[in-house]
């Protein structure tokens, strides 16, 4: 059997989503083996591996569906228990990453944030964080610089970009929106040493260096669920 490669698409190279760009990105989820509270969220979260962590948190890939960056992809980890809690014993990452969902649905949607009619509450309701998978809404890209010298800056979701702001509908019309950067400074590098590459410490004989990005190849991305909720399946 031989392997024609004349016809492979050309590799990517590693340019960022400009910071600042907004997109229609579809959220798909990357299983963890940690098990969350809903049935269906049995072996989907990620433990920290930080030594005495017990955040687990859930490890999502989002991928640009239309547009200039069409194809291209980022990834984010929400937390989604554990870590630091608040006054009434209640994990602060929870609080921010349920936000972060809620505006999802709200912005797939097409929701007014304020409606919090039966239909509208009822949209919101999940039977787990693995409804989630397959949603599409509009988001805000950053780049978010990297602290360590060793690895190159990355995109990440800014925010939710929800139905009250004007980009919302221009995104949602297929309409290419200037970029609006943020005004975050780039951190010093923790770490000014350039480690040794990664293909020179014990590589295969005669394979070349590889072009791979500094983020590890991702896992197969978790199955949605067999039936979600209306939002999901319209």
């Amino acid at each position: 059997m031989t392997f024609d490669m004349n016809d492979a698409q050309p590799q990517m190279n590693g340019e960022l989503i400009a910071d600042g760009s907004f997109a229609k990105v579809t959220m798909t989820l990357r299983r963890g083996g940690a098990d969350g509270d809903s049935e269906i969220d049995r072996g989907l979260l990620k433990a920290s591996n930080a030594p005495g962590s017990n955040v687990k948190m859930l490890d999502a890939e989002f991928t640009v569906t239309e547009g200039p960056y069409a194809r291209r992809k980022f990834w984010q980890m929400f937390t989604v228990s554990g870590g630091k809690v608040d006054d009434g014993g209640v994990s602060i990452g929870w609080k921010i990453s349920k936000g972060s969902f809620r505006a999802m649905i709200d912005s797939a949607l097409g929701l007014d944030p304020k409606d919090m009619s039966e239909t509208a509450k009822a949209k919101r309701v999940l039977r787990g964080l693995a409804d989630l998978a397959g949603i599409t809404f509009v988001a805000w890209i950053t780049v978010e610089p990297s602290n360590d010298a060793r690895y190159g800056d990355s995109n990440k979701l800014g925010r939710v970009v929800l139905p009250a702001e004007p980009e919302w509908r221009r995104v949602m019309d297929g309409e290419v929106v200037p970029p609006a950067p943020g005004t975050r400074s780039r951190p010093k590098p923790a770490v000014t040493a350039v480690a040794k590459p990664a293909w020179n410490q014990g590589a295969v004989q005669g394979a070349g260096p590889s072009t791979a990005a500094s983020t590890p190849a991702p896992p197969a991305p978790a199955k949605p669920a067999s039936t979600g909720p209306a939002w999901l399946n319209s």
